[in-house]
C-alpha cells in the first residue's frame, strides 16, 4: 500500500469577478479627466476672447488654442481644485478652489521666450479676490519685453527711443458725422461692433482701422470722419503709475517708462516708488516690505535701491482705444504668463443670424 503524505492538492482557482458596469464607467471617467488635465495643463488649452480690446486681429466670439509649450507649463500654486475648472464650478458661483495651500510657481522649459508683439495670455494682475494662477484670463499683445524703455508718441509706441512696427489690424476710436441716421446695417457691413457704438452729439463713435476710417470719409453722407486721440500733456484718469498731477500722460501720450528686468537694480526714491511699489509688494513675493511716507521697506530697514527677482512685460491691445492694458495697471510679472495664443479653431459672430453665425474665414487661422 502506498500512501503519499507529501502529496499536493490541486489548486483551484476563483473565477475573477467582471467589472461591474458602473466601475468600467468610472474608471473611464477617472482616466479621461487626469488625461485632459495634464493637456490642459502641460500643452494647450482653449480659450474664447469675451471682449474687443484685439479687434481687429482677433474678434468677439473667436475660439483660441493656447499653447503651454511655447514658454513652459507652469506648475500649479493652487493644488486644491477641482479639475477642468478656473475659478468657479461649472454654471455656478461655487469656488473650485481652495486657497489652503500656496506653492511657489516654477516654470517647466519651453520652446522659446516671450518675444515682442506675441499674443500672450496670463492673468490678470491686480485682481486681489483670486490666488495669483486663478485670476482673471486676459489677452493682450506683449509690446514691451523686460529691460526695455517704452514710450508713446501720438499714439506710435517707441522702445528704447525706436518706433515699433504697428500690428497690421490695429484701431483706434473715430467721430463720424453723417449728414443723415445710420443704420445698423452701415455698422455690421463694415464689420463694426453694434454694443461698442457710442452716440456723440450730431455723430457716432466708433471703433475702427485708419483704412476704414479714410474709407468712410469718402463716403456722399459722411460730413467728416475725426480721429478721437489724446493731446499731449493732457493727463487721463486711472493711467499708471496713477499720479496726473506729475506726470500729464494719457493712453496715446505716454511714458517713458523702464520695464522691470530679472536681477536689474534700481533706485528707489519718492518719485520712482510709485513705478515699482505693486511689484515690490505684490509680485516680488517680499514677505515683509511695505510703503511709508514714501519710502519702501523691508524687514523694517529703509531700502534706496531694489533688484528685481523676474521678469515684467508691457501688454497692450491691438484695438489701442478700446483696450483695459498695461497703460492702465502696469506691468505682468512672468510668474503670470500662461501662454501664447497660436490658433483660431472655430469662430462664431454675436451679431450674426443663423446663416451668418459662423465666421468660417477664420477657422484655424494662425494668429500673428
Amino acid at each position: 500500500m502506498n500512501v503519499k503524505f507529501w502529496e499536493k492538492k490541486p489548486e483551484t482557482k476563483e473565477p475573477k469577478k467582471k467589472k461591474s458596469f458602473a466601475r468600467e464607467w468610472g474608471d473611464a471617467i477617472l482616466f479621461a479627466v487626469i488625461a485632459a488635465s495634464l493637456i490642459r495643463w502641460a500643452t494647450f488649452e482653449a480659450y474664447t476672447i469675451p471682449t474687443p480690446s484685439m479687434e481687429k486681429s482677433l474678434l468677439v466670439g473667436d475660439f483660441l488654442f493656447v499653447s503651454k509649450l511655447h514658454y513652459g507649463p507652469r506648475t500649479p500654486m493652487t493644488p486644491l481644485q477641482v479639475p477642468l475648472t478656473h475659478q468657479t464650478i461649472w454654471g455656478t458661483n461655487i469656488p473650485s478652489y481652495s486657497d489652503a495651500i500656496q506653492l511657489k510657481s516654477y516654470r517647466l522649459p519651453g520652446f522659446t521666450e516671450v518675444q515682442r508683439n506675441d499674443v500672450v495670455v496670463f492673468n490678470y494682475p491686480p485682481e486681489d479676490q483670486h490666488p495669483a494662477d486663478l485670476r482673471t484670463n486676459y489677452i493682450k499683445r506683449a509690446i514691451g519685453l523686460p529691460g526695455d524703455s517704452l514710450q508713446i508718441k501720438d499714439m506710435q509706441v517707441f522702445i528704447n527711443g525706436e518706433a515699433i512696427e504697428n500690428p497690421e489690424k490695429m484701431q483706434y476710436k473715430y467721430v463720424i458725422i453723417p449728414t443723415m441716421q445710420l443704420s445698423e446695417k452701415f455698422f455690421q457691413d463694415r464689420n463694426i461692433n453694434l454694443n461698442d457704438i457710442q452716440l456723440f452729439e450730431n455723430g457716432y463713435i466708433i471703433d475702427a482701422s485708419p483704412e476704414l476710417a479714410e474709407e468712410m470719409s469718402k463716403l456722399d453722407f459722411i460730413k467728416d470722419v475725426i480721429l478721437y486721440k489724446g493731446v499731449p500733456g493732457e493727463a487721463e484718469a486711472g493711467i499708471f503709475p496713477h499720479i496726473p498731477s506729475k506726470l500729464e500722460w494719457n493712453r496715446d501720450n505716454y511714458g517713458p517708462i523702464y520695464i522691470p528686468k530679472e536681477g536689474a537694480t534700481v533706485a528707489i526714491t519718492p518719485e520712482s516708488l510709485p513705478f515699482y511699489e505693486r511689484v515690490i509688494l505684490e509680485y516680488e513675493h517680499n514677505e515683509s516690505a511695505e510703503v511709508r511716507d514714501n519710502k519702501l521697506y523691508i524687514d523694517g530697514k529703509e531700502v534706496t535701491q531694489y533688484t528685481f527677482k523676474q521678469n515684467y512685460y508691457f501688454m497692450m491691445g491691438d484695438n489701442r482705444h478700446n483696450s483695459l492694458d498695461s497703460r492702465y495697471w502696469g506691468y505682468v510679472p512672468e510668474d503670470h504668463v500662461v501662454g501664447k495664443a497660436v490658433m483660431i479653431w472655430m469662430s462664431t459672430n454675436p451679431e450674426g443670424s443663423m446663416f451668418s453665425k459662423i465666421r468660417w474665414n477664420r477657422i484655424f487661422n494662425i494668429i500673428e
